[in-house]
């Protein structure tokens, strides 16, 4: 099983071939801004689970189940990000995904996804999902403000 840190390594392994074509563990730790023994350790892992093809001083390839995984990593981060845009989230999109994606199924990924072409498809009832945001009062952030998302939203509005 992938651990989360593992996942947002493959992802930003798949994001580098797709984007460069090839990615060197020196791409890897620019891109993560990591260490390069942390790098190390961590492409020998997912070489080790069959995800990538490592060779030392040689260019990091994803093997066919990296690609798949990769492929539907960056689609589970990029739909996460689109479903949040559009119920108008206002701040801390990017850490709220990173909280989120490793806690949601693919199945609902799925509904997720059915959930954004409707409402891409069907603009006014977006609209009409909108002005009832506009409208509403939000009174359960009241009490609760030992919760770590609260605090994390309060600061980045501030």
């Amino acid at each position: 099983m992938l651990t989360e840190s593992m996942e947002d390594y493959l992802e930003m392994i798949y994001r580098l071939v797709k984007e460069k074509g090839y990615v060197r563990a020196v791409d890897l730790s620019e891109a993560l801004q990591f260490q390069a023994s942390s790098i190390t350790k961590m492409i020998q892992k997912l070489d080790e689970f069959g995800f990538i093809k490592y060779e030392k001083y040689r260019n990091i390839a994803l093997t066919p189940k990296g690609e798949e995984y990769g492929s539907f990593l960056m689609w589970r981060d990029s739909t996460l990000k689109t479903f949040l845009h559009l119920l108008n989230a206002q701040s801390g999109i990017d850490e709220q995904v990173e909280g989120i994606e490793h806690y949601i199924t693919p199945k609902t990924m799925e509904l997720i996804n059915n959930l954004i072409t409707y409402f891409e498809s069907n603009p006014k009832l977006l609209q009409s999902f909108h002005a009832l945001q506009q409208n509403q009062v939000n009174e359960k952030e009241d009490g609760l403000e030992q919760l770590r998302a609260w605090e994390f939203r309060h600061i980045m509005e501030d």
